[in-house]
C-alpha cells in the first residue's frame, strides 16, 4: 500500500460491486475519512450494477472530505483483483426466489424461520449452493492477490468464511458482522440516559464477544473504565417483559414492522444463561428449538421476515439507486456504524483498532474445535489480524454453540469433499429440523435442494432425488 506525504493509497476490489446496501455504506464512510485515498474497483456478475454503483461513487468522491476515492466498474474478477490490497466479498447467493423456497418449502412442513439465511433449514440450503461460489473467489484472490487482505460480508457468514479458508489456507480473511453493534447502542443510550446528555455513541462501548456468528455474547461490558454489566443487566431485567426500542416504531413503515429489534429475545437469554446476547432476535431464535422462542414469535416481539418484503425493499433499493447515479438526490459523507474503514486504517499502520470478527478458532473461544468459525474480537494492527482470548461460554451455552460449529465445520467438509450422502444427516440434526421424523424431513430435504438445483452440483442433487 502505497504512501505520500498527503495521502496514503489503498487498492480495493469489491467481489459482488453491484451491491444495493453495504457499497454505498463503503461509499460513504471513504468518503467522510480524511487519510485513504482508495481506488475501488467494482465487479459484479450485473455489470450494469457495478457500472451504476461507479457512478454513486462519483458522486460520493464529490463531496469527500478527505482524499476522492476513484470508483471503476470492471469486467473480470482478475481485472478486479490485479494489485488489491483489500478484498471486499459482499454477495447474494443465488436470486430472491432461492430465499423464497429455503423459508416457504420448510413452513409447509411446520418450521418457522425469522431470517432463513445463517442456521435451520433455509441457512443450510443458502450455504450449500453459496460454497462454491465463495471458492471460485478464493480460488481467484490466491492466482491474483494471494497477499490482500480480505473482508467477507456474506451469510451464511461461518460456514462461507470456513469454506474460503479451507479453499486456500494462507487466505488473509475475516468476516465482518455488525449484529454486536446493536447491543453497543443499547449501552451507550443508557450510559447517556444517566447522564442526561448525548455524551456517548456505541464506538466508546468495548465488550468481549464469545460466540459464533449471529449467536453472539459479551463477557463484559465497559464505557471506558466503567463497567457497565450491572447497568445492563438491570436494564434488561427492567425492560424483560415490554421489551426496549430506541424509538417508537413509524406507523404503518415495513421495514420498522420487520427489523426494529425489541431485544425480549436477547433479555431472556441474559435471564437463562446469565451472559448478555448480543446479536438481533431474529437470529437469536433461530438457533434454537423452535418451541423456545420462533412457536409464540409474536408473544416475544419479533416478526418473520418474508421474502415478499426483501423483494420490495430491493426495488425501492434499486430505485433510489439509479436515482443517485443519474445525478438526482443528495449524498453525505457520514460515518455508517460499519468498521471496514477503521480496518483498513489499522493494517496500513494508524492505530490499533479492536472489533469483533469471524475467523477459525485457534483458541480464542475456549470449548469449541479447533478451526472452527468463531466470533470473538481481534486486533487490526500493522501486523495483522490477531484473535483475542475471549474465554468460554457457561457451559449449557457452550453445548449449543459448540453444536452449531461442529455442525457447519462439517457442512462445508461435506460440500468440499464431495461427500453429498453425508449432507442430509446434518441437515437432519439442525435444532429447527430434528423434530421432523427422518422420511418427513428426508422429503423436505430433497424439495429444497430440486427448488435450488440451478445453482448446485449435479451429484448434489441427484443424491437427495
Amino acid at each position: 500500500m502505497a504512501n505520500s506525504s498527503h495521502h496514503h493509497t489503498v487498492n480495493i476490489a469489491y467481489i459482488g460491486g453491484g451491491s444495493l446496501n453495504w457499497a454505498t455504506k463503503l461509499m460513504a464512510d471513504l468518503a467522510q475519512d480524511r487519510l485513504l485515498a482508495a481506488h475501488v474497483r467494482l465487479y459484479d456478475l450485473d455489470h450494469d450494477a457495478a457500472v451504476r454503483n461507479a457512478r454513486i461513487g462519483a458522486r460520493f468522491a464529490e463531496v469527500s472530505k478527505g482524499y476522492p476515492a476513484r470508483y471503476d466498474a470492471v469486467r473480470s474478477i482478475e481485472e478486479a483483483l490485479t494489485g488489491a490490497d483489500v478484498v471486499v466479498v459482499s454477495i447474494l447467493p443465488g436470486e430472491f426466489e432461492d430465499m423464497a423456497h429455503d423459508i416457504d418449502i420448510p413452513a409447509a412442513y411446520g418450521i418457522r424461520q425469522a431470517v432463513g439465511d445463517t442456521v435451520g433449514p433455509g441457512g443450510f440450503v443458502r450455504a450449500l449452493r453459496s460454497i462454491p461460489m465463495m471458492v471460485e473467489i478464493a480460488e481467484a484472490i490466491r492466482k491474483t492477490a494471494p497477499k490482500a487482505w480480505v473482508c467477507n460480508l456474506t451469510n451464511p457468514m461461518s460456514a462461507l468464511t470456513g469454506a474460503m479458508y479451507r479453499a486456500f489456507p494462507e487466505i488473509r480473511l475475516w468476516g465482518e458482522c455488525h449484529e454486536v453493534t446493536k447491543l453497543r447502542h443499547q449501552v451507550a443510550w443508557i450510559g447517556n440516559r444517566e447522564l442526561g446528555s448525548e455524551r456517548f455513541s456505541h464506538r466508546d462501548v468495548t465488550v468481549n464477544v464469545l460466540g459464533i456468528n449471529h449467536f453472539t455474547f459479551v463477557g463484559s461490558i465497559n464505557i471506558g473504565s466503567r463497567d457497565m454489566m450491572p447497568a445492563y443487566r438491570a436494564f434488561a431485567q427492567h425492560h424483560g417483559n415490554s421489551g426496549w426500542a430506541p424509538r417508537a416504531q413509524k406507523p404503518g413503515d415495513e421495514h420498522d414492522h420487520y427489523f426494529m429489534d425489541r431485544s425480549r429475545v436477547k433479555f431472556d437469554l441474559l435471564g437463562r444463561f446469565g451472559i448478555p446476547a448480543a446479536a438481533g432476535d431474529r437470529h437469536l431464535a433461530e438457533f434454537l428449538p423452535q418451541a423456545q422462542y420462533l412457536d409464540e414469535h409474536e408473544a416475544w416481539d419479533f416478526t418473520l421476515t418474508p421474502v415478499s418484503y426483501r423483494e420490495r425493499d430491493r426495488a425501492q433499493k434499486r430505485a433510489r439507486a439509479d436515482a443517485l447515479a443519474a445525478g438526482e438526490g443528495v449524498v453525505h459523507a457520514e460515518r455508517s456504524d460499519e468498521a471496514l474503514v477503521d480496518q483498513i486504517k489499522a493494517l496500513l499502520g494508524f492505530g490499533d483498532f479492536v472489533s469483533n470478527v469471524n475467523l477459525p478458532n485457534r483458541g480464542q473461544l475456549g470449548g469449541v474445535h479447533i478451526g472452527a468459525i468463531v466470533e470473538t474480537n481481534a486486533l487490526f494492527s500493522a501486523s495483522g489480524v490477531t484473535p483475542l482470548v475471549a474465554g468460554r461460554l457457561p457451559d449449557e451455552l457452550l453445548t449449543i454453540v459448540a453444536d452449531h460449529a461442529d455442525r457447519q465445520t462439517a457442512m462445508v467438509g461435506a460440500v468440499m469433499e464431495n461427500r453429498w450422502n453425508d449432507l442430509f444427516d446434518l441437515f437432519h440434526s439442525d435444532p429447527l429440523v430434528a423434530p421432523l421424523a427422518e422420511a418427513e424431513a428426508r422429503r423436505m430435504f430433497g424439495e429444497m435442494i430440486a427448488a435450488t438445483s440451478h445453482h448446485l452440483p449435479r451429484d448434489l442433487v441427484r443424491t437427495a432425488a
